[in-house]
Formats: C-alpha cells, structure tokens, sequence
C-alpha cells in the first residue's frame, strides 16, 4: 500500500503473508565457550496470523541432548525434546510456518505462546539457568539478536572490496547520457534498482535492451513519498508490456522503510547514481548529482547478488499484481535545460568499494572520515542534525585539524532547516576555532543539490544515501567508494566549483515561500506532494 506523506507546516525531510524466513546466523558479540545452548534469537510477532511462526533459536554446542534442558517463561515450562543437535536450533509450535535458511534446523515443540509485550526466558538444566534472554515491544515482522530488533530477512551483507581499475565518472545534469549509455550497450543483462522510474528515456533504453535479448528486471519501492504517479505507472506497465520483469517493494513484509537505491548492473557494469531515474534526476532537468560506473567483478557481482535477494524477496511484487485497484498521485514533470560544464571522465582509481544500507554503509563511511587527513567535502540535499553520526564524526574530523566543507540545498523546502543547521555549524566553528565551514548552495549550472557526495582526503563516496539516521540505519541504499587521487580529484573540482558559485555562508534572503514556511503559512500549499528522493 502507498505510504503517502502530508505535507504539514514543517516539512520532515527525511501482499500476501507467507512463512516466517529464519535468516542464517549474522556474527554477534563474542560469546564465552559454554557446555550448554545459549539463545540467539527470537520472533514474537510474525506477520501471519494469530502470531504463527514465533520461534526461540538456540545456538547449541556440538552433539548436545536437548533433552536435558527446560525453557521457561516465567510462566511454562517447556521440557525440550529428546534430539542430539549441533549448530542453530528453531524451537516452534508451527515448524510448517518456517522456511529455515542454510543448516539451521527447526524442531516443533509445545512453545509457550511469546508474548508481544515482552519476556524473560531461560533455559535451565537441573535447576540451574545456564542462559536468559529478555526483551520488551516485540516490533510486527521483526527478529530479535544481540540486543536489538531488526525486520525479519534483514540482510547482513558486508562490505564488498575490489582492486584498482578505472572508472567512468559523471555529474548531472551534465552529462544525462551517461547514466544511459551501460543500459543502451547491453545485451546480456540489465538489473534496474531505483525508489522511482518516469523517465521515458530510460524505459525505451530498457524496453531496447529486452527487444536485443537482454534479460531486464527492474526494482522500485512500492509506496514512495506521495505515493506512485500516473506517468511512473504508465512507463511500468509499456516495461511490462515489453517483456520487462517490474516488481515493486511494499507490504508487511519489507525488509525496509524504502527501497531508496539508484543503480543498475548492465552485463559487466555497475553503475551507482545519487539521483533518481526521472527527468529530474538522469534526465538532466534539475537535480545536481553524482553517478560512477565501474567493472570490478567483485563490487559487480556483490551487486548483483544484492539486487537478486532484494528482487526476490517475498515483498517484492509483480508490478500487473500491485497495480490492480490501485489509484496514481499527479505530478508536474522537472523540464529544466543546463549548459554542460563538467564532461564525463575515465578515472583511475587504486580500489573500489561496494556499501550498502542498512547493513555496512554508516560504519564504512564513519571509519573514513575517522581516518581523514587533510580534507572533507560534504554534499547534501540536507542533513538529519548536527547531531546525526556522520555528521558528528565529521565535525570531530574539523577538531582534530582536518579542513572540512559542508554545502546543502537551498531549495524552499528544505531551505529553513539547513539555514538553521549551517548556522549552528559555523557557530561551533567560530566558537571552537574549527577549520570548519557550512554554506547553502546558490544553484549555479542545475535548479538543486540532490546529490549525497562525499569526498574525504583521495576517497570519493557516491550514492543514494542522505545523510539522516532513517537513510543509514532503515532505508535499502547503495553506496560505492572509489579510493585514488584522480577519481577524488574529479568529484573535488566540482564541489568546489558549486561551493564558491554560494558564496560565503550561502546567505540570501529567504524567498517569499522560504517566508511562507517560516511562518507556518506553507500549509497553503498541503495540495501539493512532495517527494524527498
């Protein structure tokens, strides 16, 4: 179903239910060896019906007899039955209701019910606890290990590292072609991942691909900010009609808060992009934007394995199926027209990076910018706080000497905001003596930044992810990092070229609806979607 966002006076910016999918093991902190099971994990509050396919996991020492051990809940008390077991065991009352993933084993026992509120269970044997697991709120469709809740079939992908290569480095709208040109060139596979799609030239590029022999899949969230317009629906069902695999992201069931990644894997190539596949993204309209492809079989491969699990997830649905009853959001399409200023570039680097969200990318990307040197150049559409991680270890990166740029959109929007938090950051800078400075962008050569950039000493990091703890931590992004002078370089010179066409500070007069928001009259415009990509 469509996730439909009001807009109010402040903007924030930011299918059918099958068996519950045990996931295998993730590592966990370390435990001390023990001669009994241990819990690691728990499902309270499946999806399905009266709360079929909870289930306690035990992680359990080579041959043990489970027999020996009670399970209690405060409660019941549960005698375990009578099985040697090694390995992760699944302890359920509908053992038909879980699709166990690897050499995880599921066993049906009598399991007393879990309650949604909360529990504190423990495993005895002879009287004694020899292990104990509490949680509180069991969240629908999640999975509780190593303290914290996560949806169930969260991935746990780690970083993908590939060796040195070159790159064909781009910026929008630039260079509008070059996010087409791996799609027009294939002829074996196309792999799609975007949170929308109304650009009629990339369907055709898709729907050509398919006529070639290409096999073309395309992956899109299922209920985007405001929801799906006619002209996205209308290009999804010309794919449709074309032979094109479309499914889209939306249910109980999501892994995710949005399916918000920008990539495609075209035979050999991955291409990763800041913006969206519309006109005002790869369309070259209006969106400043950053985009990469690269050849490394290794980050193309872990692409294309995340796309194929993402794709094939239970929450992804036939796009004919998820359409039927479904009514469309109106849209006034970008059709601005810029003058090329940066020209696609072939760039060498020393090693790429494959990151992905919410699994490995904050920690990734926080690392860098721990281990900065000389220079950090932050572009964003906008930043969740001054607080916000990324932004935090970056400001701790200006204490420790590091010259740090931090340039946000200026759009209405978003304006009131970041002029807020730029001013709270040149503040800290003063106070402090930082080498540290924020601007607002005065758009020169593109209408507004929706780029996510970021380029830390010789490392360029390009990507859907904004900058905000629901991006890094609940979103699907796709993120790569390319590591060597002439790469950064590149991205470098083009940042600070927007940076000194904003002038000191990026200070202007607030617009008249900058001031209509400021004051609480935006509600006026409560007719109008907007769409945070």
């Amino acid at each position: 179903m469509a996730r439909v966002a009001l807009i109010s006076c402040l903007l924030l910016v930011a299918s059918t239910v099958g068996g519950v999918a045990a996931q295998p093991s993730q590592p966990g902190p370390a435990r001390p060896e023990s001669p009994h099971p241990a819990f690691e994990s728990v499902v309270a509050n499946p999806l399905a019906t009266d709360d079929r396919g909870e289930y306690v996991a035990l992680s359990v020492p080579a041959h043990t007899n489970l027999s020996a051990y009670v399970l209690e809940d405060g409660e019941e008390r549960l005698r375990l039955p009578a099985v040697n077991a090694t390995g992760t065991v699944l302890l359920t009352a509908a053992p038909e209701a879980i699709r166990a993933a690897g050499d995880r084993r599921v066993i049906g026992v009598s399991l007393p019910r879990l309650s949604n509120s909360g529990e504190r269970l423990r495993l005895r044997r002879d009287g004694e606890t020899v292990a104990e697991l509490r949680y509180e709120d069991a969240p629908e469709g999640e999975r509780y290990a190593d303290g914290e809740w996560k949806p169930i079939g969260a991935t746990a992908y780690p970083v993908v590292n590939g060796g040195a290569g070159a790159a064909r480095g781009f910026v929008l709208p630039d260079a509008p072609e070059a996010a087409l040109e791996p799609i027009r060139r294939a002829d074996d596979r196309v792999l799609l991942a975007g949170y929308t799609l109304t650009s009629r030239r990339v369907t055709d590029a898709l729907v050509r691909a398919s006529d070639r022999g290409a096999t073309v899949r395309v992956l899109l969230d299922g209920g985007p900010v405001g929801g799906i317009t006619g002209s996205e629906a209308a290009r999804l069902d010309r794919l449709v009609s074309a032979g094109v695999e479309v499914r889209v992201v939306d249910g109980p069931a999501t892994r995710y808060r949005y399916h918000h990644a920008k990539y495609v894997v075209a035979d050999g190539s991955a291409t990763v992009l800041t913006e969206n596949w519309k006109p005002s993204g790869v369309g070259g309209a209006a969106s400043r934007g950053w985009g990469v492809t690269v050849t490394d079989e290794a980050v193309v491969a872990g692409l294309a394995e995340t796309f194929t699990g993402d794709f094939g997830y239970r929450a992804a649905k036939e796009w004919t199926r998820f359409r039927a009853g479904e009514s469309f959001a109106s849209e006034s399409p970008a059709a601005g027209s810029f003058q090329q200023q940066t020209q696609p570039a072939t760039l060498a680097y020393e090693n790429v990076s494959l990151l992905v969200t919410p699994d490995n990318a904050e920690r990734a990307i926080i690392r860098r910018i721990d281990a900065a040197n000389e220079s950090i150049h932050v572009l964003q559409m906008s930043v969740g706080s001054t607080d916000q991680s990324l932004v935090a270890a970056t400001v701790d990166a200006a204490r420790r000497g590091v010259d740090v740029r931090i340039l946000l959109s200026s759009k209405w929007y978003v304006e009131t905001e970041n002029r807020r938090i730029v001013a709270r950051l040149n503040r800290l800078a003063e106070r402090e003596d930082l080498p540290l400075e924020a601007r607002l962008s005065r758009p020169s050569g593109y209408e507004k930044i929706h780029a996510k950039g970021l380029v830390v000493d010789d490392t360029v990091v390009v990507g859907s992810m904004n900058w905000n703890d629901n991006s890094a931590r609940e979103n699907r992004e796709v993120l790569l990092a390319l590591s060597g002078p002439a790469v950064a370089t590149y991205y470098r010179d083009v940042f600070n070229r927007d940076w000194r066409a904003s002038g000191s500070g990026g200070e202007r007069p607030l617009g008249l609806i900058g001031v209509l928001a400021a004051l609480g009259v935006g509600c006026l415009l409560a007719a109008r979607r907007l769409r945070f990509e």
